[in-house]
């Protein structure tokens, strides 16, 4: 694409009940069958998940259409500019559940939402106050608000776990518990858990990091922040306002930039150096640089990530699930 197009960067969320999610995907298609759009898209019985990079003018029509339905008029859209795509594709799908968890969760008994300006507040005030972050470790190692904490979870199910612990270690009924996510979806089903266990102060931050990025910028927030598209990070705030915390795998120096391993049957996300990823031929270990199926690398213009081998070889094909 050219460089002189503006792109923006959509991300959002909402829980109507869709009583038919694979109408719900045609029409999505057949909107999206003139513009400049590339998505990830998941649509269930709960609603929908998405993000998704766009020319402007097909941004501001997907936005528009989407107020127009009464579905989906609340939904909130969390806006960023760019100046190419950041989704390899066009994807849209049916996901039986928008966040993986084992059993069901009331989302109308959730956290209360504080928005970035009230969060920003409770940080500096709240002097007994637990923050808890809720993405995955790849995620914290890169950058998170200060004094937080982030549970020993790998699913859904530890979470459950970790809340019990939790529950022990504090009053539950009267000590704040702060839950942040990326882009807050994930606290709509971790925080009920909380009150399902009955803490009873629990506070989970609108939007999420995006959206505090967005209205406070980088204050209180270390490092930065990853997006599971092809940018992977990205500042909170203006670029260059937070400390890097990040350390490359290998040398375990300074660096905030993620990469996808090159070897298609590896894949593993880790932090690099500029002299690492080059040595390396952008791989996580020697030996995944002498393995069958290695992306092509350059120097100047590194891989992106979530590509498929065939990918490299012929045009992107629009997902249709």
């Amino acid at each position: 694409m050219c460089d002189n197009k503006k792109y923006l960067v959509l991300a959002f969320y909402h829980f109507p009940t869709i009583d038919n999610p694979q109408a719900e995907i045609k029409a999505h298609l057949a909107f999206f069958k003139d513009k400049d759009v590339t998505s990830r898209i998941y649509i269930s019985y709960q609603g929908i998940n998405g993000q998704m990079s766009a020319l402007a003018k097909d941004a501001e029509a997907y936005m528009k259409w989407m107020h127009s339905r009464e579905m989906f008029k609340d939904v909130v859209f969390k806006i960023h500019e760019s100046h190419e795509h950041v989704f390899p594709r066009l994807t849209v799908k049916f996901r039986n559940q928008l966040v993986a968890y084992v059993k069901d969760v009331d989302l109308k008994n959730c956290g209360e939402h504080v928005s970035p300006q009230e969060w920003k507040k409770m940080l500096q005030e709240e002097e007994s106050k637990v923050v808890v972050d809720v993405r995955n470790n790849y995620e914290w190692d890169l950058g998170h608000f200060e004094g937080a904490e982030r549970p020993p979870c790998d699913s859904f199910r530890d979470f459950e776990s970790y809340a019990n612990q939790l529950k022990e270690s504090i009053d539950p009924e009267t000590t704040p518990v702060m839950m942040y996510c990326t882009g807050g979806i994930r606290c709509e089903f971790y925080s009920s858990i909380l009150k399902e266990k009955g803490f009873e102060r629990v506070y989970q931050l609108d939007g999420g990091v995006i959206n505090y990025g967005l209205k406070e910028g980088s204050d209180h927030w270390l490092g930065k922040l990853f997006v599971f598209d092809d940018r992977l990070t990205v500042p909170v705030g203006k670029e260059g306002e937070s400390p890097v915390i990040g350390k490359c795998y290998h040398c375990k120096e300074q660096s905030e930039a993620y990469y996808n391993c090159s070897n298609m049957d590896c894949n593993a996300l880790f932090l690099c150096c500029p002299t690492c990823v080059k040595e390396f031929a952008g791989c996580c270990q020697q030996s995944c640089k002498e393995a069958k199926h290695v992306r092509p690398y350059h120097e100047h213009s590194a891989h992106k990530p979530f590509r498929r081998w065939h990918e490299y070889f012929k045009e992107k094909p629009v997902s249709v699930e």
